[in-house]
């Protein structure tokens, strides 16, 4: 894997999607103050949203055997709105995650990554620790009436299946289905580069009222 010149964790698909994907959090978080991100992995989005968006605190948080990394980058950026990233397995989140409530959370190319069942347990998660009317954002690829968007989504979802069977491109009917069992009613269903959406739910019931 390929790495920056501070020889810090480092994604490609970050740098290329940071931008598109800024331009659509810019708007939907202008309002909020306290955004969590799921599976900040590198770091390297938080570490640019949170440059860009000097008034929100953007709280960054990973599975335990990423922290280190993902830390590393945050104490690189000495960014006063980017504290350390805290455990948040969804599986199994951490007591100083589940004391916290979000106005805003953020999570990019996961639902693909996680069994179905942990796909569920992330929306019942975003429930528990979202406020009132905050703004749920999911970036990655997904499929529409079972179908793949791209021919590059079709290949890419043999890669994951071939790599683990639990994982795979979500149909996007059903994830909207657990959204709303758990609270969230679909805004807008963004087109972005690479073939990915950006799904923005609001949170109109919550475990946090």
């Amino acid at each position: 894997m390929p790495n920056t010149p501070m020889n810090l964790p480092f994604s490609q698909a970050c740098e290329n999607n940071k931008q598109p994907i800024f331009e659509k959090l810019s708007q939907i978080f202008n309002q909020s103050e306290h955004i969590l991100e799921i599976g900040a992995g590198t770091g390297q989005h938080g570490a640019y949203f949170a440059q860009q968006m000097l008034h929100l605190t953007w709280q960054c948080s990973d599975q335990p055997h990423y922290l280190d990394g993902l830390n590393l980058r945050i104490a690189a950026s000495k960014l006063a709105n980017l504290p350390l990233a805290v455990a948040a397995d969804v599986a199994n989140p951490s007591e100083q995650l589940l004391q916290q409530r979000f106005d805003g959370i953020y999570t990019a190319n996961t639902l693909h990554i996680m069994s179905k069942a942990l796909v569920a347990r992330f929306f019942a998660l975003a429930e528990q620790l979202i406020k009132p009317n905050g703004s749920l954002c999911i970036y990655g690829p997904f499929n529409y009436q079972g179908q793949y968007s791209s021919d590059s989504n079709r290949d890419f979802d043999q890669w994951l299946l071939a790599r683990d069977p639990n994982s795979a491109i979500r149909d996007i009917e059903w994830v909207d289905q657990l959204a709303t069992a758990h609270g969230f009613v679909m805004q807008q269903d963004h087109a972005m580069p690479a073939n990915n959406r950006l799904l923005h739910f609001n949170a109109i019931a919550s475990a946090a009222q």
